[in-house]
């Protein structure tokens, strides 16, 4: 289920629940509020059971679903009262509102990219896939250093190991991939006995979300059924190790629709 669906149907939930509880007219307009925001999110919670997307993600849909309840109550107090409603409460909803929808569109943007006619405007026509990320600040200091040199350390053993790597099925666009990797050693002869592991993450997450372990279907060569969980952004890291030690590793990057 995506963020997109759960987001603007809690939205609808938010409204539907709200306006069903004015036919019962014991029950105070703070009351249906409260039921309104809490019960979608109360759903909301529990289709996270077994796949936390993120507090930030999490946040938004509190801020939205009680945001929401809290703009139609004030609009049923100020019905009540019978007064017209001041300009400040009126900029408050708008705001409250404008900032659901950008929430909404910053969260598809993270999670799918920008859209490609929307990214061709922005970024003045180009031609070819349009790609966008962030590789983080890398700080001046010997941390930075000595991770510029383990990384010229790593790439100095794949040369010297020579192995010929190549990778099949990963530039699908589906979240279901075959995936085949082929390992060869500088004359071209299959490399048995490699322990393959491909790794996929978000982009800027600490752990990945899928670790898939590939099994040897022929002589040098590994494979395996990658599903990513959601479509959007991924990095893709494959992991080959022979004798409990990294001999090589490489990363893409995928994108699902």
């Amino acid at each position: 289920m995506t963020t997109e669906l759960t987001l603007f149907g809690g939205l609808a939930a938010v409204i539907v629940l709200y306006a069903a509880g004015g036919f019962f007219r014991a029950l105070p307009p703070v009351l249906r509020a409260v039921i309104a925001g809490g019960v979608p999110l109360v759903l909301y919670f529990l289709l996270l059971i077994g796949h936390w997307p993120g507090l930030d993600v999490v946040a938004i849909h509190i801020s939205v679903f009680f945001a929401a309840a809290l703009v139609l109550l004030a609009l049923t107090l100020f019905r009540r009262r019978g007064a017209r409603m001041h300009w400040v409460p009126k900029l408050l909803m708008a705001f409250f509102a404008g900032l659901a929808v950008l929430m909404a569109g910053f969260l598809y943007i993270a999670n799918n990219g920008l859209p490609e006619p929307v990214a061709r405007w922005w970024l003045g026509g180009r031609e070819g896939p349009i790609y966008s990320g962030f590789s983080g600040v890398v700080p001046h200091s010997q941390e930075a250093a000595t991770a510029i040199s383990s990384e010229l350390s790593k790439a100095h053993r794949e040369a010297e190991l020579g192995w010929q790597v190549d990778v099949d099925g990963l530039d699908s666009k589906g979240v279901q991939r075959s995936v085949r990797v082929r390992v060869r050693n500088p004359t071209g002869l299959p490399v048995d006995g490699v322990v393959a592991e491909l790794r996929v993450a978000r982009p800027g997450a600490a752990e990945p979300e899928v670790v898939l372990s590939l099994v040897e279907l022929d002589g040098g060569v590994y494979g395996g059924e990658l599903r990513l969980p959601a479509g959007g952004r991924w990095l893709a890291e494959l992991r080959l190790r022979r004798e409990s030690k990294v001999r090589y590793q490489q990363t893409w990057e995928l994108v699902a629709q």
